[in-house]
């Protein structure tokens, strides 16, 4: 408690207060213009001081009393620019020096205070005046950065040796004993201070004047002065030996000086950077350049001479090494203003980069200068050498075969390695020394296209003729010998344009007439067949490829002797191709390898023109079929082998033939690398490696949509892909085209099939022809039975499980997959429990369909989903329920999974679709299993043409009209 105004904590409140309101306790700093510096000693330790002072000045401009001395950190933390914080904190260094060294930092520093970027004025101590700084104790001094030029006198008089040396700055000349050294670091001429910014120069200096400039040594003594001494100071300055006397033409002769200065490159390292030392060779002397080192020799008698060097080449030599480089260009001015560095210097990771490396070795090297120690670089397995490429084409049997060698130095890569290289994207490649070589960034993409385009063999690469297109935009035309040429110019001719394309005869042997548009095809096919080149078939669906190969075929037994040809085809079409066969070519001899007891003769194909076979058989086999080599492969339904890593695709590559074709109604099911697997095989080479397909065409075109770059494709298949659509035929074709896939039974479905089949037929055996008219029903069930099996056992009764194999299912999924994209599809089927088996595939693969059958009620709004909605691509109908009555024009595609025993009713189906309204072509396709009661069914209805016209639309009315006969040829 506070008494008489008595302050019992003596708190100065009057200082208090301003610093709790934020203000400072002392006055702010003064401006700069009032500060000056002061050079002086330290008054015990003899050390370099340096003050930052502030004083008044008087009107003649001197200091006034009293000087006040600041501590340069306290205006460090207001400095913006950099050189006034060097400038601060080197003032800070030397405030309070009690450090007799001369080092590097301390160098830094007084060059920092010389810079004195804020023009302050500067002052020395006078001691003589007073020990301590005052105003009047001070006088004005100018100080700048020294650049000497030092240069030693050595004469030998007797047997002693006289050493003295001279300082050269500004075009004068100073004796060594005339110069004064103040502070340990300056030196006083014409009333200025300059700063030795080399500490070596320093201690020269100072070791002179303490010798009075006038070192005398014995020669003894001198010689081993020589060698440790002025061996080393010879890369600084100057020494003139007046006691060598200049080489005689017969010295020169003699140790060799006469012969062409041989210029190095040494590399060595310094922490983080590369040292470039260039040495220019005299004789077996090896002189750095950047040095002030004269050349010695003695002749065969001993007698000392010496040598100019060629200064006129060393500076050529130091300017092609300066101008390969800016950071190189920058150290010149050292080298002339500073004379201590006897090297360039460069940051490893700018050293090391292949793009100015590679460049200026080879530059230097074009000038005779060698390089050495660049693989002693720590971790720098890096050739030093740019590669070496040349590229030669020219013309082999089927394609283009393509010398690449590429050398660094005298070491040449193999194509293995290089391919390797290329394929991993990488642009180094190991060379036999164990060095990377650098593929130039430019020969990058040149070489992945060359690899790309063709296949190594051995050295060479060979690129298919079929890509005469992609090899003339590759290569530069001087790469090509002129066979190659003259063969490109031929394929770019014919291929221009198919308007040239020569007509053939239809064979003979063909029992069928070719719509025009087929007889197109055939044509294409021989025209590419011309040049060896390989086919895409692509037409649509039930517009005649089948016909169009056979009568290809045909044709090549004008052409070639040897026409065995290999047609791959799914299991479920290898009964229609025989079936196709048989009813339009039936001169051709067909071997069908299929089942378990199929055929392995190899033999046996020579006297064959077709060798059929499906593509499960195809993987059993690969291993004795691919020793055949055949005239064709032709592979059907060809979308089959669009996975390249799928094993049908690797075994029918492992095929050999003279040529290839694919037939497919869809190229392209999935996405545009469904090509890639079909053109690789049909057209090897065509399409370039699958990676850079993915690249330049998949990705872009799928993903991104790139029209220029589907064009491009298109551009580049489309010789070699023939593709119509029933639209395009339009007029060619009837308004209503029906034809037949036959579905090959699995193991399983066939044994469910024969089993049954065989129960019926015994029991017809055994009953007579009246009481088969009393018990109808019961063949109807079993005849129905059969039917059911043939479109799923899955049908059967519920009580036991026959399982699901189904090979009509497979083949109408198939189809619906392929076509419900682009087409609206009509499904029939007497069954309905059919129906429900595909509605539940259908759900399964989330494809939009209507459902009609008996059953549904609301059948104007099912048929109207089907009419109007897009997004329904399949409409499931029950023959019965939806065989009339119904307007479907917007089908373009109609099934039916099981034959009717009256054909008018399939017709009235199909109707459904071919009708008043309709604007496109209508495709009615039948589902038949071979050697089956389908099949018979199918028979018994052009031969009983008038039984079938009479038939009552009940099915057990026809049995009354059967014979026993009738009944068991349907088994």
């Amino acid at each position: 408690m506070e008494k008489d105004g008595h302050n019992p904590t003596n708190v100065d409140y009057d200082k208090l207060i301003p610093v709790l309101h934020g203000k400072p306790k002392h006055p702010p700093l003064p401006d700069y213009r009032e500060m000056a510096l002061v050079f002086s000693r330290h008054r015990f330790y003899r050390h370099l001081v340096i003050d930052l002072v502030v004083a008044e000045k008087a009107k003649n401009g001197k200091l006034k009393n009293p000087l006040h001395f600041i501590d340069p950190m306290d205006r460090i933390w207001k400095a913006e620019k950099q050189e006034e914080i060097k400038f601060l904190a080197g003032l800070s260094r030397f405030k309070n020096n009690y450090d007799e060294g001369k080092t590097e930092s301390d160098l830094e520093a007084l060059k920092a205070v010389i810079a004195n970027p804020l023009n302050l004025d500067c002052y020395v101590h006078d001691e003589k005046k007073a020990s301590t700084i005052t105003a009047s104790s001070i006088l004005p001094a100018k100080f700048s950065l020294l650049k000497p030029d030092l240069e030693l006198d050595i004469d030998e008089r007797a047997d002693t040796f006289a050493i003295s040396g001279r300082l050269h700055v500004a075009g004068k000349t100073y004796s060594m004993e005339t110069i004064e050294l103040h502070y340990r670091y300056f030196v006083r001429l014409d009333k200025q201070l300059h700063l030795v910014g080399n500490p070596s120069f320093l201690n020269i200096i100072d070791f002179f004047k303490q010798h009075r400039n006038n070192l005398v040594l014995e020669r003894e003594a001198y010689e081993e002065f020589q060698e440790k001494i002025l061996s080393v100071l010879e890369e600084k300055v100057r020494i003139n030996y007046a006691y060598l006397k200049p080489a005689t033409e017969k010295q020169r002769i003699e140790q060799g000086f006469d012969l062409d200065n041989e210029q190095l490159v040494y590399l060595s390292e310094s922490e983080d950077f590369v040292l470039l030392t260039p040495v220019m060779k005299y004789g077996n002397l090896e002189i750095p350049v950047i040095s002030q080192k004269q050349i010695q020799s003695k002749d065969k008698r001993g007698k000392l001479f010496t040598l100019d060097r060629d200064k006129e080449k060393e500076l050529q030599f130091i300017t092609t090494i300066a101008k390969s480089h800016p950071y190189l260009m920058e150290q010149v001015a050292e080298f002339a203003e500073q004379r201590h560095a006897d090297c360039f210097y460069m940051h490893r990771k700018h050293f090391l980069e292949p793009t100015w490396f590679l460049q200026a070795f080879e530059a230097w090297r074009s000038m005779g200068i060698v390089i050495l120690g660049f693989n002693e670089l720590k971790e720098n397995k890096l050739s030093q050498h740019q590669a070496e490429i040349s590229i030669n084409v020219i013309s082999g049997i089927d394609w283009f075969e393509t010398a690449v060698k590429v050398k660094f130095n005298q070491q040449t890569v193999s194509l293995k390695h290089l391919h390797k290289s290329i394929r991993n994207k990488n642009k180094f490649v190991v060379l036999d020394d164990g060095t990377h070589g650098i593929i130039p960034d430019e020969w990058l993409q040149k070489l992945e296209g060359y690899f790309g385009a063709g296949e190594p063999v051995g050295e060479v690469l060979r690129t298919s003729n079929i890509n005469f297109s992609l090899v003339e935009s590759l290569y530069e035309a001087e790469q090509l010998d002129l066979e190659s040429r003259e063969r490109i110019k031929l394929y770019r001719s014919k291929l221009a344009t198919f308007d040239a394309i020569e007509s053939i005869g239809v064979p003979q042997a063909l029992q069928a007439n070719l719509r025009e548009y087929q007889r197109e095809g055939l044509n294409w096919l021989n025209f590419l067949d011309e040049f060896n080149f390989g086919a895409c078939l692509a037409d649509d669906m039930g517009l005649g490829k089948t016909l169009q190969v056979l009568a290809f075929i045909l044709s090549q037994q004008e052409k070639t002797a040897q026409n065995t040809n290999l047609v791959v085809v799914p299991a479920s079409l290898v009964f229609n191709w025989q079936q196709e066969i048989k009813k339009f070519a039936p001169s051709l001899k067909v071997l069908t390898i299929y089942g378990a007891d199929r055929s392995k003769l190899v033999a046996d194909f020579n006297s064959h023109q077709i060798i059929l076979t499906s593509y499960g058989t195809l993987l059993a086999d690969i291993r004795w079929l691919k020793d055949y080599f055949f005239n064709y492969i032709i592979l059907d339904e060809s979308q089959a082998i669009k996975n390249p890593d799928s094993q049908r695709y690797k075994a029918v590559r492992l095929l050999r033939s003279r040529n290839k074709i694919v037939m497919t109604g869809t190229p392209i099911e999935n996405n545009t690398f469904d090509l890639y697997g079909q053109l690789s095989f049909a057209c090897p080479g065509l399409l370039g490696s699958r990676e850079q397909f993915k690249r330049l065409y998949s990705i872009p075109i799928d993903q991104f949509k790139e029209k220029k770059r589907a064009l491009e494709l298109q551009n580049r298949i489309n010789p070699f892909v023939l593709r119509r659509t029933k639209e395009q035929v339009a007029k060619e074709l009837p308004d209503k085209t029906e034809m037949v896939i036959y579905c090959e039974m699995g193991k399983q479905q066939r044994e469910i099939y024969e089993s049954c089949r065989t129960e019926i037929r015994d029991y017809l055996m055994g009953t007579s022809e009246d009481e088969l008219q009393k018990s109808s029903m019961h063949v109807l069930q079993g005849i129905t039975k059969l039917r059911q099996i043939c479109n799923s056992p899955a049908m059967l009764s519920k009580e036991k499980y026959y399982g699901d194999a189904s090979a009509k299912m497979d083949v109408l999924l198939e189809q619906i997959e392929s076509k419900s994209p682009y087409h609206k599809i009509l499904v029939f089927s007497q069954f309905v429990g059919m129906l429900e088996l595909v509605k539940a595939e259908l759900e399964q693969r989330n494809i939009t369909f209507a459902y009609l059958t008996g059953e549904t009620k609301n059948r104007e709004a099912v048929v109207n989903s089907f009419q109007q909605n897009d997004e329904v691509r399949v409409f499931l109908i029950s023959l019965k329920a939806g065989g009339v009555g119904l307007n479907l024009t917007r089908a373009g595609y109609v099934y039916l999974i099981d034959p009717w025993w009256n054909p008018a009713v399939e017709t009235q189906a199909i109707d459904r679709a071919y009708r008043i309204g309709q604007h496109q072509n209508v495709m009615a396709v039948r589902l038949i299993c071979p050697d089956t009661i389908e099949e018979k069914i199918m028979l018994m209805q052009e031969t009983k043409k008038d039984l079938a016209n009479n038939l009552i639309k009940v099915e057990s009315s026809i049995f009354k009209s059967l014979s026993k006969k009738d009944l068991l040829d349907l088994l």
